[in-house]
């Protein structure tokens, strides 16, 4: 398979590049066209912006946060024009908000909208992952919205970058804790209608602030099956396909896959808190019987990387660090692995992935040969993740993006290893985890945040809560007559203002 070059900058909506190129091509774009788009998970939450079908909104340039970020994670603007952290008080920031934009439903953004949007955010039970650990008090002068926090955060930017604080239309939030996208964001493509978790339908929103869409609309399906989304591609039904499974890939005209290097680590996560794992020991005989390289080879045929990890190459800092004497002292306190004989543990994963019930197959194969008896549990996303949050299982294989909402892995850790995280799928709870946790957090971009970061990974494998198998690549289709789709590795952009289908000849 060719595996073709990142972008070396991400567009940012609203404000494009442009070369005599992107010019040419855009003067042959098919303006009526509308783009099929064949995504991997259907909605899990009604696409409320609260939750993970934030990113959908965000994928298909329908809803848009204040902040924006370039390649680099840094902060760029998006609804908000600039902003600045008070000089005598840290804790207090002030963000600017755009003018002359309007919603889908014709009203006006305004910052005390954008405030009734974060506020909502903010009262949500359960609250975004980006909030965790977080208390943001909003109030609003002029056109600036002033966010104060309870500490001094480094990172407010970057968390109001997450899609989801998206900010959308009063209306959106008339339903209280359902929060209703359809036509109320602001972007490029105006949500219309969602049928269930099968489909839905986007046009071009001819009002929009900066430079408007090329294409006509998108034509969403929810297709969790990897097989279907393949031949979607290859039959010309889709124009841009979500997540080809590796095992399609050989079928598929090269010239039409993308090869993305993700911040997405799959990670077994053991339950810390009951069952067999409770003991630091036998988490350690897991760790000892697993054969990443076997798992790479056997289901991703070579197209993934070795975990050495929780964060992989697509943070090349990380493995700066990971020679460094502290960071090598912290693993050398890690258990040594127990003599495991007919210990029976429940295994669970999901489908949505097409390479993790084979990665489940393996994987049950190393553990029962180290002594382990494994029981299966692999259903849909929609109908397992509840249960894995809540402890069902005592291992549970994820694949799990790293850097999905601040463009930050503090955030991610927090939520997953720290004692109040709220997606702590090993049932984790660590004081040295969470000193380091917050060591991190108190750190500035730039500034020692990248090594605090890492001693807090150490601190996390030290006590085995989980094991990192490998880094993934995702391969995205894109029809030959498509063009400007986003090859993002954060899975925050896909179909922008600048995606297009090339006119027939």
């Amino acid at each position: 398979m060719l595996a073709l070059p990142l972008a070396g900058v991400f567009a940012l909506t609203g404000c494009f590049s442009s070369s005599e190129e992107e010019q040419n091509s855009a003067e042959s774009a098919d303006t009526d066209a509308r783009v099929s788009l064949a995504m991997l998970q259907p909605p899990r939450s009604g696409l409320s912006p609260l939750s993970d079908d934030a990113f959908k909104l965000s994928r298909w340039s329908t809803a848009e946060t204040l902040i924006s970020l370039d390649a680099d994670a840094t902060a760029q603007p998006g609804l908000a024009t600039e902003w600045t952290q008070d000089g005598t008080d840290p804790s207090l920031w002030r963000f600017t908000i755009r003018e002359d934009v309007t919603f889908h439903d014709g009203t006006e953004l305004t910052a005390e909208v954008a405030m009734n949007a974060l506020q909502a955010a903010i009262d949500a039970s359960p609250q975004p992952r980006i909030l965790d650990g977080v208390e943001l008090d909003l109030s609003v002068e002029g056109n600036d919205l002033l966010v104060r926090t309870a500490e001094e955060d480094p990172l407010v930017p970057q968390r109001l970058s997450s899609p989801q604080l998206s900010i959308l239309a009063e209306a959106a939030y008339e339903g209280g804790q359902v929060v209703d996208p359809v036509g109320h964001g602001t972007g490029p493509f105006e949500l219309i209608s969602v049928d269930g978790t099968s489909a839905a339908t986007l046009d071009r929103y001819e009002d929009y602030w900066g430079e408007p869409a090329l294409a006509s609309g998108i034509d969403v399906d929810f297709v969790p099956d990897g097989t279907a989304r393949a031949a979607a591609l290859r039959t010309g039904e889709a124009d841009v396909v979500e997540a080809i499974p590796v095992g399609q890939a050989g079928q598929i005209d090269e010239d039409l896959i993308y090869e993305v290097p993700m911040p997405r680590t799959n990670t077994l996560y053991l339950n810390n808190e009951e069952g067999p794992f409770e003991d630091p020991e036998v988490r350690a005989a897991a760790r000892e019987a697993i054969d990443r390289a076997a798992l790479i080879e056997g289901v991703y045929e070579g197209r993934a990387d070795i975990a050495e990890g929780l964060l992989g190459p697509a943070l090349p800092w990380a493995q700066d660090f990971r020679g460094s004497q502290s960071y090598q002292d912290t693993l050398e306190g890690r258990a040594e692995p127990a003599q495991v004989d007919g210990v029976e543990i429940s295994l669970g994963t999901f489908t949505d992935r097409a390479e993790l019930p084979e990665v489940a197959v393996l994987l049950e194969q190393q553990l029962e040969e180290a002594g382990f008896v494994v029981t299966q549990d692999v259903r849909e996303y929609q109908y397992i993740e509840a249960d894995a949050v809540d402890g069902q299982f005592d291992a549970f294989i994820l694949s799990r993006a790293t850097v999905l909402d601040s463009g930050d892995p503090a955030a991610y850790m927090y939520s997953d290893f720290a004692c109040e995280g709220s997606f702590n799928l090993s049932q984790f709870c660590d004081d040295d985890v969470d000193a380091a946790l917050q060591n991190a957090s108190e750190q500035y971009p730039a500034e020692g945040r990248e090594e605090a970061i890492m001693a807090a990974e150490a601190e996390i494998l030290a006590q085995d809560a989980a094991i990192p198998l490998l880094h993934e690549r995702v391969i995205q289709g894109e029809s030959s007559r498509t063009s400007g789709a986003e090859q993002d590795p954060r899975e925050r952009l896909l179909i922008t203002a600048e995606t297009m289908l090339g006119q027939e000849d």
